[in-house]
């Protein structure tokens, strides 16, 4: 497991989360909070569209919702630290244990990006800089989820492979890591 408070100091640059727009998600939460089971149900709409989600969703999709609009609320209500970083490399982890494709992650991504975006303008439109530090928030907060879960998605999946190698070369754990060690320096 990394470290996750370097986990989350890393992603928060990359994605350009500042304090500023951590506290612009908890100021507009209780504006958008009220209106993201629409979000999700486009969201969910959008995806059974696809076919090839079909098997990823095939009678899941009332326990998805749920849990996915979980997962949005927490966007907004959730202190985003170490502990943030944890969750959401947990989530990584299970996208790779139902074998999800790692481009769903990132379409998903932008199909939830605009479900949001367009929420912001309808009930924050009036406010052009209100919309605009909501909509730049909205785009650090779930870009910073996705990075963290690509990265679990990743190290899940190279953990994955390895164990197919060692069970395969019946090598051991021990000496492939003795073998990697010495390969490092």
């Amino acid at each position: 497991m990394p470290d996750f408070n370097e986990l989350i100091t890393y992603s928060k640059a990359f994605s350009g989360l500042t304090p500023e727009l951590e506290a612009t998600l908890k100021d507009i939460a209780p504006i958008l909070i009220p209106h993201l089971n629409r979000v999700t149900d486009h969201f969910y709409a959008q995806l059974s569209a696809i076919p090839v989600t079909e098997k990823f969703l095939a009678g899941r999709i009332e326990h998805l919702k749920a849990a996915h609009l979980k997962w949005m609320t927490d966007l907004f209500t959730l202190t985003i630290d170490a502990q943030f970083a944890e969750n959401m490399y947990r989530v990584g982890d299970i996208h790779v244990k139902v074998h999800l494709p790692v481009e769903f992650m990132a379409g998903s991504m932008t199909l939830i990006n605009t479900g949001l975006i367009n929420l912001v303008a309808e009930t924050m439109g009036d406010d052009q800089a209100k919309s605009t530090q909501a909509s730049q928030a909205i785009i650090a907060v779930s870009g910073l989820a996705l990075m963290i879960m690509q990265q679990s998605y990743q190290a899940s999946s190279l953990s994955g492979e390895l164990e197919k190698f060692l069970k395969i070369s019946g090598m051991s754990r021990v000496l492939f890591s003795n073998l990697a060690k010495a390969y490092r320096e």
